[in-house]
């Protein structure tokens, strides 16, 4: 009797623990002290920050995220960028992480501005990199907060696209977000193994997304690590209008650095990670 009751008290708690395990991302946890957070921009997984977590895992306990639909994480359904920030946020409260700081690439530094604008008590810093409240307002002109739906003709196009035309989309986009040319096999090869659907959908979320009235809610230390490339007076021009509502936050400029900072100039982006860590 008693190994029976055992044994459906093991089941009970193998579904339970099924019911509220995480579904929007895998975590991979290395090293010992304060913990940090490491969001991959849109298309990458946590392999994004091997060269970083190198460094930081001898005295941070550094939490990388790979996000559903994206490298060996299975897609989940819309809406794709909210259920993860509701999810890191119950991952933090429920594993009791204390004050975390944020490191997030593009999307992930997005995310990251979200977080900190939701729940800026549960964090102690953001550190993004090369990352916007609203990337609609970077593409669409006059852009004014209006939503893009999933089904669109845009979306359509790039559902159907064979694999071929999907990756040479993909080569060609990397040729003008990192100047590295040693890393590019890196981010196609992450690029190219995303789920169509969490591309395509994902990337309207993102869209969707428009933080420059919600970031002055932030009460936490905000660093950004920008890119200057192609024209580092328009970036700036960019940053300063987007981030009016915040006029706390400190941008730093990487010379010579397309939006993958961290591969085109490592010791630059190595140091002020480090730094602003410290």
């Amino acid at each position: 009797m008693k190994t029976v009751t055992f044994f459906i008290l093991s089941l009970v708690s193998s579904i339970v623990t099924s019911l509220y395990a995480q579904k929007s991302f895998d975590v991979f946890v290395k090293g010992k002290g304060e913990p940090v957070y490491l969001f991959p921009g849109f298309g990458c997984t946590g392999e994004l920050w091997n060269e970083t977590v190198s460094e930081l895992s001898k005295t941070h306990e550094c939490h990388i995220f790979t996000f559903a639909g994206f490298g060996d994480v299975a897609p989940i359904k819309t809406p794709w960028f909210s259920t993860i920030k509701e999810e890191i946020i119950a991952y933090t409260k429920s594993n009791k992480i204390n004050k975390p700081t944020l490191i997030g690439h593009s999307l992930g530094g997005t995310l990251s501005y979200w977080l900190a604008a939701t729940e800026s008590d549960l964090f102690k810093k953001v550190i993004a990199v090369d990352a916007l409240p609203c990337s609609a307002a970077l593409m669409i002109p006059n852009y004014n907060c209006e939503k893009i739906p999933y089904d669109n003709p845009q979306s359509k196009m790039m559902l159907q696209m064979d694999d071929a035309a999907f990756k040479g989309m993909n080569a060609q986009q990397v040729q003008f977000m990192c100047k590295n040319k040693e890393k590019h096999p890196t981010i196609l090869e992450m690029m190219n193994k995303a789920d169509r659907k969490t591309y395509v959908n994902g990337y309207i979320d993102m869209l969707n997304l428009d933080l420059r009235e919600e970031i002055a809610k932030i009460k936490i230390p905000v660093v950004i690590l920008a890119a200057t490339f192609p024209d580092k007076t328009t970036v700036e021009k960019t940053y300063q209008a987007q981030f009016e509502k915040l006029p706390s936050v400190k941008i730093y400029y990487a010379e010579n650095a397309a939006h993958f900072v961290m591969y085109d100039q490592p010791e630059w982006f190595r140091n002020n990670i480090i730094d602003n860590l410290n």
